[in-house]
Formats: structure tokens, C-alpha cells, sequence
């Protein structure tokens, strides 16, 4: 009986034991393979994580791209509409330019027009002044109206002002030497005065007559030889 118990219990012992191994086997198994499972999630959260940074770091590579791109076109239209700018800018400057000249010469034309008209209205009026000098001149050494000559030379004096409102200049002097912008010469001839040059005006047939600087009539002289 106790040789039989002794075999139970040592069985039975024998059995917990072995109970036991295969218990902190089993533990052993699981810890390993949560290990190994964790050793797993562990290498592909690192492999995710590296890979969003991958991502991200080419996203922000393509975005710095992209506005290195815009910044550089930007540029570019920059430079294009500055070269616009500046031609427009020339060529308005080139028109105004242009349209100033045509200005002044279109003023220049007007007045050349209204000398042009008033040298020739002007003109028609001088042969009246020459035939009142030479009534006044012929009534001397006759017996006439002294009130008849005297409205003569009024007239011919209110005439004279309105020439010289109008800025008309009588060419009559002698004396002076001979100017082919101012005088016809009719007759050379040997002065009477032998102290006078030649080429003088040494008489005035017909008077002649400017405006500023514009002859409208040249004066009819004789010149000494």
C-alpha cells in the first residue's frame, strides 16, 4: 500500500511538473511572439512614419518648386511688360514730339498765310499814298485852296498812320549804299557830287516799302556810277 501510494504521488508529482513546463513553455511561446509582434508594429509604424516624412518632405520639395517657378514667371512678366512699358513710353514721347513740331510749323504756316495777306492788301493801298505825295508835290508853286491842300496832307498823314499801324515801312532814303533785297536799280549814272561812292543810291524814283523783315515792294532808285 505504501509502495503504491508512493508510485501515485510520484506520478502525480511528475505531472505538475511537467504541467508546469509546458505552462512557462506556453508563457515562453506567447511573450516571444508578442514580442516578435511587437517588434513587428514597431518596424512598420517606423516604416510609415518615414514614409508620411518622405511625403511630406516631396510634397514641400514640389510646393517650394512650384513657387520657385511662379516667382521666376512673375519675373519674367515682370521684364516683359517693363520692355512694353518703356516702348509705349518712347513712343508716346516720339508722337508728342512729332505733334509739337507739326504744331509750331502749322503756327509758323498760319502767320507766313497772314503776312502773306496782309504784304498783299497792304500793297494795293501804297499806289494811293504815292499819288497823294505827288498832288501835294505838284500844288507847290500854284495858286490853290490853302484849305484844299491842307486836307491833302491830312489825308496823306491819316493814311501814313494806318500804314504804320499795320507795321509798314517806307524804303526812300539816299545816300545809302544799294541793296538788291531793297532796291530796282532803274539808272546808274555819275553823281553830282564827286566826295559820293559808287554803287549809292543817289535818288529815289519810287518808294519802296517793307514789313519787318519782308519787302513788299523794292524801291526804284538811281545809283551812282
Amino acid at each position: 500500500m505504501n509502495l503504491d501510494n508512493k508510485k501515485t504521488n510520484t506520478s502525480g508529482y511528475a505531472a505538475a511538473e511537467a504541467g508546469k513546463k509546458t505552462a512557462k513553455g506556453s508563457a515562453s511561446d506567447d511573450s516571444l511572439k508578442n514580442e516578435a509582434k511587437g517588434s513587428g508594429t514597431a518596424h512598420t509604424d517606423d516604416r510609415s512614419s518615414q514614409e508620411v516624412h518622405q511625403h511630406e518632405n516631396q510634397q514641400a520639395d514640389q510646393k517650394e518648386g512650384q513657387q520657385t517657378g511662379s516667382v521666376e514667371d512673375l519675373q519674367q512678366e515682370i521684364t516683359r511688360l517693363s520692355g512694353e512699358l518703356e516702348k509705349t513710353r518712347d513712343s508716346m514721347l516720339r508722337k508728342a514730339a512729332e505733334f509739337e513740331n507739326l504744331k509750331r510749323r502749322t503756327q509758323m504756316e498760319k502767320l507766313q498765310l497772314f503776312d502773306k495777306a496782309r504784304a498783299d492788301a497792304v500793297s494795293r493801298f501804297l499806289p494811293i499814298r504815292e499819288d497823294l505825295k505827288r498832288t501835294i508835290e505838284a500844288s507847290k508853286g500854284h495858286d490853290l485852296d490853302d484849305s484844299f491842300l491842307e486836307g491833302l496832307k491830312l489825308v496823306l498823314a491819316n493814311f501814313e498812320r494806318v500804314l504804320n499801324d499795320y507795321g509798314v515801312e517806307p524804303i526812300e532814303e539816299t545816300g545809302v549804299p544799294f541793296d538788291v533785297d531793297k532796291h530796282d536799280a532803274m539808272l546808274i549814272q555819275p553823281a553830282s557830287d564827286e566826295s559820293t561812292e559808287s554803287n549809292t543810291v543817289i535818288q529815289v524814283m519810287e518808294p519802296g516799302y517793307k514789313i519787318g523783315d519782308r519787302i513788299i515792294k523794292h524801291a526804284k532808285v538811281i545809283v551812282s556810277q
